[in-house]
């Protein structure tokens, strides 16, 4: 918009004369325009001057009643616009700082969430960290207790096959079972388990046992008199109670 309406804009708003959008427009304008402002000066100058140069008067009645009424609305025009545009301010900084607290809230939550959930786990990982120590122990412990009877032995498994690298150790004792400590096994393939035996006059199941990841395990098996040699077979997950699968560590 070119600057020639406001200068005809300030002629008029000096005495009171503008109003509607174009009043709107020009009041938004004057506080930027140096140029405006020092016409509506002028012309508020000059006009006193002559209202002052004037013998005085009274107004008709009609005219100063259409003054005052004037001079109301433009009062009301201008309070309603100012509270609209208070209460819009209003809202909208209600409306930011509700949505900033609702963001940092989530947030807050979401990380105290995520804390919980960390938490949980590590104390679930040590739990399980736990138990597992405490199982050593107590396997350890066992075999200790059967190594100070005289009629324990202790015997070598070796590995067998593609298993050729793996170590196992029984320490065995015919009247309160044995311990064997398992290290170099590969983890049993999906659908597979490790199946430990005793045998005799022939072969009996002595429990199923899993390795970790660095082929390591620790299995109780259960008293068996007579027993001659100790293997361990690869079978199907739930085992058999014959051998079917192949041999993966075996005694002399």
């Amino acid at each position: 918009m070119s600057h020639e309406p406001f200068e005809t804009f300030a002629a008029v708003y000096a005495v009171d004369a503008l109003d509607g959008d174009d009043l709107a427009q020009f009041e938004a304008h004057l506080p930027t325009c140096a140029t405006c402002q020092a016409t509506v000066r002028e012309a508020q100058e000059t006009l006193t001057r002559a209202t002052l140069s004037m013998p005085p008067q009274s107004p008709p009645p009609t005219a100063r009643a259409a003054l005052v009424r004037r001079v109301a609305e433009r009062r009301e025009r201008r309070s309603y616009g100012w509270l609209r545009w208070a209460a819009a301010t209003a809202v909208a900084a209600s409306a930011a700082a509700m949505f900033a607290s609702t963001q940092v809230a989530v947030r807050y939550e979401a990380r105290l969430g995520q804390m919980a959930r960390e938490t949980a786990a590590v104390r679930e990982r040590l739990a399980r960290n736990e138990a597992a120590l405490q199982e050593q122990v107590a396997f350890y412990r066992g075999a200790v207790e059967l190594l100070r009877d005289p009629a324990t032995r202790v015997v070598d498994l070796r590995g067998q096959g593609t298993e050729s690298t793996a170590t196992g150790r029984m320490v065995w004792n015919d009247t309160a079972g044995g311990h064997l400590v398992v290290a170099g096994l590969r983890p049993a393939p999906a659908g597979k388990v490790y199946e430990a035996w005793t045998i005799a006059a022939g072969a009996k199941p002595a429990g199923l046992f899993a390795v970790d990841q660095e082929g390591r395990a620790l299995h109780r098996v259960p008293p068996e008199t007579g027993v001659k040699v100790f293997a361990v077979t690869l079978e199907p997950e739930g085992g058999v109670p014959a051998p079917t699968g192949p041999i993966v560590l075996a005694s002399k």
